[in-house]
């Protein structure tokens, strides 16, 4: 009675298909996708520090930050790196003090000869707001007579470990890097950041596997905008930020235009920390419908993709499991059990990043929709006109 509510055994042959190519999507994940979801390439702390330490200069763009600015602050002056070390704060037209309290952050630790604060210029046209300040501090040491060596670009939002400069710039210069980066740890407290931020996390590796952005033949390129440590030399022969202005995936372009004239590296990070909370879902899906239709390139056609694709890969083995045990066909039971196994174990090793339980690993399925829904909704806001807000600008006409 059953199979012929659903139409017979044609029905269970095309769901059992389906449910096969899921398991082998996930298998070739797991042996052919750049070993991605190992979650494994990170910063050795042992290794043989340079015979001299370069002088380097953290650029830190801060638009209306005074909550986190004080706390990003002491975190790298209490570095225990022992070469040259200053920052340069680049102001981008704070309405909260953040300029203020930055000053008397340095001046509490008797650091204020070490602080450069930049007021930042208007936004021009055609620039995303921080990179046009990122700019802003590099042509400033580009001014200088005696430029630095390195130059760290990172958020006003991160705190990082006290000896994350001193692995970064022993990356750097033992492998003759041109960019070194981490993505930091993000704030992983609240319901809603325990079941979706490790996801976002497992979900940028996916699409750029750290090992293959890590070999300097292969094409794959990206870094963490929050942590990168690039070599003032690559700067400059970049142009600084002038070939990325208008990238609102900024960390992933800036791989890209270093990598096609040098070598980079990804990795990541336990001890360096993002500040910047997402308490509850509302939070979360802003954070990512900012940019995940530019993932796309704007292509209604990817779009349509994306949403096959993720249906594809992550619901299938689920509904393959209920609806066998619904029809009484337990080989596609078996099937979906077994792809749903396959992606658990692929989302574990970043569980274990963010110290959560197994049983995470079982919610990928229905992970996956809310960032499918995220991501149509992304392409919603583009389409009228509300993409990319950030910070009172909006950058929907950008990309």
């Amino acid at each position: 009675m059953m199979q012929g509510l659903i139409g017979g055994w044609p029905m269970v042959n095309v769901t059992l298909g389906l449910t096969i190519l899921a398991g082998l999507i996930w298998l070739g994940l797991l042996t052919l996708w750049g070993q991605f979801w190992r979650a494994d390439q990170r910063l050795d702390p042992n290794q043989p520090p340079p015979a001299l330490w370069p002088r380097v200069t953290v650029v830190i763009p801060a638009r209306n930050e005074a909550p986190l600015i004080g706390t990003a602050l002491r975190s790298h002056f209490t570095q225990t790196y022992p070469g040259d070390l200053s920052i340069v704060l680049v102001d981008d037209q704070s309405t909260d003090g953040t300029a203020a309290i930055a000053q008397s952050t340095v001046a509490s630790l008797g650091h204020s000869e070490k602080l450069t604060l930049l007021s930042g210029a208007p936004l021009p046209v055609g620039w995303a707001g921080k990179l046009w300040a990122l700019d802003q501090g590099f042509r400033h040491l580009q001014q200088q007579p005696n430029p630095p060596d390195y130059v760290l670009f990172t958020d006003a939002d991160i705190e990082h470990g006290v000896a994350t400069l001193q692995q970064l710039v022993t990356q750097a210069e033992t492998y003759q890097l041109d960019l070194v980066s981490l993505m930091e740890q993000l704030r992983c407290q609240s319901f809603w950041e325990r079941l979706l931020i490790p996801a976002f996390v497992f979900f940028f590796q996916m699409l750029y596997p750290f090992p293959w952005v890590n070999q300097p033949e292969k094409s794959t390129a990206a870094a963490a905008g929050g942590c990168a440590l690039i070599r003032f030399s690559a700067l400059e022969r970049i142009d600084g930020l002038r070939a990325i202005k208008d990238a609102l995936i900024d960390d992933c372009a800036l791989g890209a235009v270093v990598k096609a004239g040098g070598s980079i590296w990804l990795g990541l990070s336990t001890t360096t920390h993002s500040l910047r909370p997402y308490p509850d879902l509302r939070s979360i899906w802003n954070m990512i419908t900012r940019s995940a239709y530019t993932q796309l390139n704007y292509s209604p056609g990817l779009l349509v993709g994306t949403i096959l694709g993720m249906g594809l890969t992550y619901l299938v083995s689920p509904l393959g499991v209920m609806l066998g045990l619904l029809w009484g066909q337990m080989l596609l039971v078996l099937v979906g059990l077994g792809g749903w196994l396959l992606m658990a174990v692929a989302y574990w090793p970043t569980v274990q990043l963010y110290r959560g339980n197994w049983l995470w690993t079982l919610a990928l399925p229905l992970i996956a929709v809310l960032y499918t829904l995220m991501t149509v909704d992304s392409a919603r806001r583009h389409w009228q006109g509300q993409g990319g807000a950030w910070k009172g600008r909006v950058y929907s006409d950008m990309g």
